[in-house]
């Protein structure tokens, strides 16, 4: 008896549950720095139904399967999106992150300044900086994994990585310095 096409062999549904229990949270948190939450949801299941449909081609190491995931999300995420200017709507979440990521008490006065000197100089980068940084830094992948999401070679990212760097580096310096100069003197300081 042969097996419908759009069922996977017996073995292959394990570890499609294996895979899905894994990683769900962390490609819902990929695709959620990406897309409105209202969303985040829609592209995660439709990411998944993609993984479903190949899960014969799914990676045997869990972080090679964990970035293969990433890459079909941003797949999905690039047909879903054609048009939308990613870059803004970012920033726009990065800067909602900031203000959600306040503990009960008072938090140090230098790291809220960082995170608004982040926030403003997130969105003059380019959208391909945005995300090298993002899958460097807030999805915890390593060169290989994230040159995978990319289709690229861990060396041209970690090209890429040290260029955004760079370029963020630059945007935080320019932050800094307009900061200082709209700070108000306090009274009796020499001016």
């Amino acid at each position: 008896m042969e097996t419908p096409s759009d069922q996977p062999p017996p073995g292959d549904e394990e570890r499609f549950r294996a895979a899905f229990a894994a990683w769900y949270p962390d490609v819902l948190r990929f695709v959620s720095r990406r897309v409105h939450p209202t969303h985040a949801e829609d592209v995660v299941a439709e990411t998944f139904l993609v993984l479903w449909r190949r899960v014969a081609e799914l990676p045997s190491d869990p972080g090679d399967g964990r970035a293969w995931a990433f890459g079909v999300a941003r797949g999905v995420l690039l047909n879903d999106r054609r048009g939308v200017r990613r870059r803004e709507a970012l920033a726009v979440r990065l800067a909602d992150e900031a203000g959600r990521s306040r503990p009960f008490g008072g938090e140090d006065p230098d790291l809220v300044a960082r995170r608004l000197d982040l926030v403003a100089a997130w969105p003059r980068l380019t959208a391909g900086d945005q995300e090298v940084l993002a899958l460097a830094y807030w999805d915890d992948l390593t060169s290989p994994e994230a040159a995978s999401v990319l289709g690229i070679s861990p060396v041209a990212f970690r090209l890429r990585l040290t260029r955004a760097r760079r370029a963020l580096r630059r945007h935080l310096d320019l932050v800094e310095t307009r900061s200082a100069r709209t700070r108000p003197v306090p009274e009796g300081s020499p001016s």
